[in-house]
């Protein structure tokens, strides 16, 4: 394969990952809160980052998930909402691809600590807009969720990570 196709296949490849990641975005908006807990969501569109992260690596993962923030906020949000989504989503990449980094951890336990990491920067951001430190309360509770969610995102992406085609990485 010439150079050029090789770009052209990872700008096909990585178009494709963004678009996921706004389908299930977009689904995911659709589901009703299961819990009255503002913010709570499953999470669905980090299967795509945990994918990107497994299958094509640190860089391309953190590029799939900037791309995918900054359209799902223009497309579906607001100024508010992008600074919730940038933040968490910006932590919670960071300290996937350490953990990935140190071969400790499995896709579950990647994904689960991001879950939590995401709702940390969250909260952050909550501190910063309401100018009070009394949302922090809410913590915990996110945390039990991200950790859920987290799990059950790491299983999948696992899965699919394990079942692409090698051709797909190169």
């Amino acid at each position: 394969m010439t150079p050029r196709n090789s770009s052209t296949k990872k700008i096909a490849t990585y178009g494709m990952m963004v678009a996921l990641a706004l389908i299930m975005s977009y689904i995911e908006a659709q589901i009703p809160a299961l819990i009255a807990v503002p913010g709570m969501k499953l999470g669905l569109t980090n299967i795509v980052v945990v994918v990107a992260l497994y299958v094509f690596g640190s860089k391309s993962a953190m590029f799939i998930n900037i791309i995918r923030i900054l359209l799902v906020s223009f497309l579906f949000g607001s100024a508010t909402s992008f600074a919730f989504s940038i933040t968490g989503g910006m932590l919670s990449t960071v300290l996937m691809i350490v953990l990935k980094k140190t071969g400790r951890f499995s896709t579950i336990g990647v994904s689960a600590a991001g879950g939590i990491t995401h709702n940390i920067g969250q909260i952050l951001v909550a501190v910063l807009l309401l100018h009070t430190v009394a949302v922090a309360w809410y913590l915990p509770i996110l945390w039990i969720s991200g950790i859920v969610s987290g799990i059950i995102i790491g299983l999948i992406s696992g899965l699919i990570a394990s079942r692409l085609p090698e051709s797909i990485s190169k």
